[in-house]
């Protein structure tokens, strides 16, 4: 059971997406929309509310 990258919600197995780059880091997301805001319009997930990011950050 891995996380997303982006919105840090946990993935069940056999679903969600696994990208590995030419750099050999590996992001997963949970759906298309997390896979779209990180990669295609290159937003920051702090900046979200519907991501957990965001609860960590102004938690803190």
């Amino acid at each position: 059971m891995s996380d997303c990258s982006f919105c840090k919600s946990k993935i069940a197995p056999g679903t969600g997406k696994m990208l590995v780059k030419n750099n050999g880091k590996v992001l997963w997301f949970c759906s298309r929309k997390c896979e779209k805001n990180m990669l295609i319009l290159k937003r920051n997930p702090a900046k979200h509310k519907w991501s957990a990011k965001l609860k960590q950050v102004l938690k803190k």
